[in-house]
């Protein structure tokens, strides 16, 4: 919430100032103002949002000047004929998280949330994004632009439609938008007689002088010891899908990231967290077409990809840029016909692929189908990574206990332990995302991540979320936990129990393969809706094999593919409560067969994840036996695993930590009426079993 400003003495001064401001000055201060609306004037109250109805404007020391930026924009947008020019957050592969080079939005708006739509016409600049972003928005722009708290296309092409004439163009970049997206502007603006425009040559990119550059770094190749499958196996099982398609394609356009680097086991660092590539790939029944940029494949990739022939099994290396003219020439071709990807292939390849009857569409490309299902081999070393991993969180958690109540860490400081316990650990590649640790209010914010200018010291008074996660050249990670050092409050322990129950329901559920995530999601909300509560967010995500964290089209959503045996997802109820604090408890598991009474093909979920959840914030008494069943056994499975990789790595403060807080439950219930002694023998006793299985 913007808060008005208060009479300070800097704000006492300046009205002092303005009673005695001739009206030539009151001119000249609101030409300025109506020219750059971008005075970085801080009142003695400070703050942390922007304020542009004070007088001066108050802008905190986090915003981004765009007055010249917003200047470049227009001149550019003229010489091209359009009064409105509309930004995506995303890049010519329309990926989640985009390399530095690819964020237009962030530079003209200074906004830096992943989610978000910047229009700019000669007037006036407008930024659209979610609830996650709002406080974030207002703390990164300045008082060129205004925020718009919604993100439909709806409210942006009604704002368009109400602030240009019928004769204006809409500029746009035909890359930076998905088939279904520009369709769904279409449809609103063409009955206001509004139209599109294609413009290929990107109008930010003009003005954005100082461009990050595309990484200099080579393209490699995964070791032998991670792959099953060679990119020979994959390319013929893809040619057999097509065969087998009854529409008979001739070709398949692969335009995700992931879907090329999938395709033939490589990786790349032109993305930051997800080892991706700048690529695309044409594959038909015969040839082979990957468009990149060349100068980065080594003569051993060349060698391993068969690059100097012509065969059905030799990869042809084309620039990254030619991508359309080779696709418009071979729709020039007699016969053929192009399978597509509709939710990863932009427009600007899409409009190429002409008449009708020359394409075929799928929301997801059979690349994309067939990779969500992991191999053996995948299987185990993801699980793997895993176990490694939870060994970098148990470090994190337990380094906490200790040092929070001295009061000297930071949000900042617990991101740095955890990445640098990661970077410890065999076949670590870095953090997966950047690392989510908030601490009290700074949790409500589902998505927020310390900065030197909002991280919160840590203290046993609030409640903290520490959402992280590792890449491994064997597996990709992501988990959550949200722990209390000193006394958490009743509410808080009540809706810590019921995301954790939302978290089990899901886990402990069987059913039949083929049943979508999305209509079992209600289960990781059930307990909270019970007691008026909610989350904003998705409950769970596919995640990769050294590869996205967020790995479609794997999921809980209404667009993900059914769930099928040996595909992996996270599942992450959670909790805010605003300005208070923030809960989220997070857990990768894989899909496996289910032990039914009658038999048949029913499947449950195995959690991979392996880290002890906060004692004290659980309440046992909302739990109901089968839930309390399901954590003992989960935490017999953490003490064996982690029992035995705690003690190959030679941590025995970790593991004594580990075995404390994977006490089972029902037992400690059982006993409450039991001496202390007694208590001691039971969990020892239980230890020692546990620890020789």
């Amino acid at each position: 919430m913007q808060a008005l400003p208060s009479l300070s003495l800097w704000n006492r001064w300046w009205q002092t100032v303005c009673a005695k401001m001739p009206f030539s000055d009151w001119l000249l201060v609101g030409t300025l103002l109506a020219l750059g609306g971008s005075w970085n004037v801080i009142r003695a109250d400070g703050g942390s949002e922007r304020n542009c109805s004070a007088i001066p404007p108050y802008l905190p020391s986090t915003v981004v000047n765009t007055t010249l930026r917003l200047q470049a924009l227009r001149e550019a947008m003229s010489s091209f004929n359009v009064s409105a020019y509309i930004i995506p957050g995303t890049d010519a592969h329309l990926s989640e998280y985009i390399a530095p080079r690819d964020a237009r939005m962030a530079f003209m708006t200074g906004f830096t949330g992943s989610a978000g739509t910047a229009v700019v016409t000669l007037k006036k600049a407008v930024l659209w994004t979610d609830s996650r972003y709002w406080v974030q928005a207002e703390r990164q722009m300045d008082c060129n632009w205004e925020l718009e708290r919604d993100v439909s296309i709806s409210s942006i092409t009604d704002w368009l439609i109400r602030e240009v004439s019928d004769t204006d163009n809409i500029g746009i970049d035909p890359f930076l938008f998905s088939i279904q997206t520009y369709e769904s502007y279409s449809y609103y603006l063409v009955p206001a007689k509004l139209m599109l425009k294609s413009i290929p040559d990107n109008l930010v990119d003009r003005v954005w002088t100082d461009r990050p550059l595309i990484p200099p770094d080579n393209l490699i190749r995964l070791p032998d010891r991670v792959v099953e499958r060679t990119w020979q196996m994959k390319v013929e099982h893809i040619r057999t899908q097509m065969t087998d398609n009854p529409y008979k394609p001739t070709a398949v356009l692969l335009s995700a990231l992931d879907e090329t680097a999938w395709l033939f086991n490589l990786r790349g660092n032109d993305v930051p967290y997800n080892p991706f590539f700048y690529s695309y790939t044409l594959l038909t029944l015969n040839e082979i077409w990957l468009f990149v940029h060349k100068d980065r494949v080594t003569e051993d990739l060349k060698l391993y990809l068969n690059s100097t022939c012509f065969l059905a099994h030799c990869v042809q290396l084309l620039e990254y840029e030619q991508v359309r003219v080779m696709l418009k020439n071979y729709m020039t071709t007699p016969g053929v016909k192009v399978w597509i990807g509709t939710e990863y292939t932009n427009y600007a390849l899409y409009e190429l692929i002409t008449p009708e009857e020359k394409l075929l569409t799928s929301a997801y490309s059979p690349v994309l189908t067939t990779k969500a299902v992991k191999d053996e081999t995948e299987q185990r070393i993801l699980r793997d990574a895993h176990v490694r991993d939870a060994v970098a969180v148990i470090q994190l958690l337990m380094w906490l206990e200790k040092v929070v109540p001295e009061g000297t860490e930071t949000e900042m400081t617990a991101a740095y332990y955890v990445n640098e316990c990661r970077s410890k650990q065999k076949d670590s590649r870095g953090p997966s995302f950047e690392t989510i640790s908030a601490s009290g209010p700074n949790a409500a914010l589902a998505h927020y991540s310390p900065s030197n200018a909002t991280s919160r010291k840590l203290t046993v008074d609030e409640m903290y979320l520490v959402d992280s996660g590792g890449q491994y050249l064997d597996g990709t990670t992501d988990i959550t936990r949200t722990v209390h050092w000193g006394t958490p409050t009743d509410m808080q322990k009540e809706a810590f129990t019921r995301v954790l129950m939302g978290n089990i329901e899901i886990s402990r559920t069987i059913f039949p393969s083929g049943t979508k995530g999305v209509n079992m999601e209600m289960l990781g909300r059930r307990a909270l809706w019970e007691v008026g509560l909610n989350y904003g967010h998705g409950t769970g995500h596919g995640v990769g094999n050294y590869f996205g964290v967020h790995e479609w089209p794997v999921g809980f959503q209404s667009n993900n593919i059914p769930f099928r045996e040996g595909m992996f997802t996270s599942i992450e109820p959670g909790y805010y409560k605003e300005n208070d604090f923030g809960i989220r408890i997070e857990d990768v598991v894989v899909i496996v067969p289910a032990h039914t009474k009658y038999g048949h093909k029913y499947l449950t979920f195995e959690t991979v994840s392996l880290v002890p959840y906060d004692r004290k914030l659980i309440d046992t008494s909302l739990m109901s036996p089968q839930q309390l069943q399901w954590l003992d056994n989960y935490y017999l499975t953490i003490r064996k695993l982690m029992g035995a990789e705690l003690d190959r790595q030679g941590l025995t403060e970790e593991k004594k930590w580990m075995l404390k807080h994977t006490v089972p439950f029902q037992s400690a219930t059982a006993s409450a009426a039991v001496s202390p002694l007694s208590l001691t023998l039971t969990a020892l006793a239980t230890a020692l079993l546990h620890n020789l299985l």
